[in-house]
């Protein structure tokens, strides 16, 4: 599974901005994928995730403020961020966890700043 993201940039708070996240390669229909983000100096978070039956969970930092979804037929997760606030600015990761066996997405920086 081949993971391609992209969608990051600069945004001032209260702004919004559009993940997206499509994988190629070998796809399986039951899976999870979601977001992590890393900020420097502290700890990666689970910032997102969708299941292939559409269980979403969020983090209690995000929750009303982001909205994941996906496209099944697209084999895309899109991670639509509102509200933004510095406190957001990391580096945010897709990742598409099948049976446990996690394949990652390269980076995609969003920094909100003024």
């Amino acid at each position: 599974v081949q993971l391609q993201a992209s969608g990051g940039g600069l945004v001032q708070p209260g702004g919004s901005l559009r993940l997206s996240c499509a994988a190629s390669g070998s796809i399986f229909s039951i899976n999870v994928m979601g977001w992590y983000r890393q900020a420097p100096e502290k700890q990666r978070e689970l910032v997102a995730a969708i299941s292939s039956v559409g269980t979403i969970n969020y983090a209690d930092s995000v929750k009303g403020r982001f909205t994941i979804s996906r496209d099944n037929a697209k084999n895309t997760v899109y991670l639509q961020m509102n509200s933004l606030k510095p406190e957001d600015t990391a580096t945010y990761y897709c990742y598409d966890n099948v049976r446990g066996s996690y394949y990652w997405g390269q980076g995609t920086q969003v920094t909100v700043s003024s």
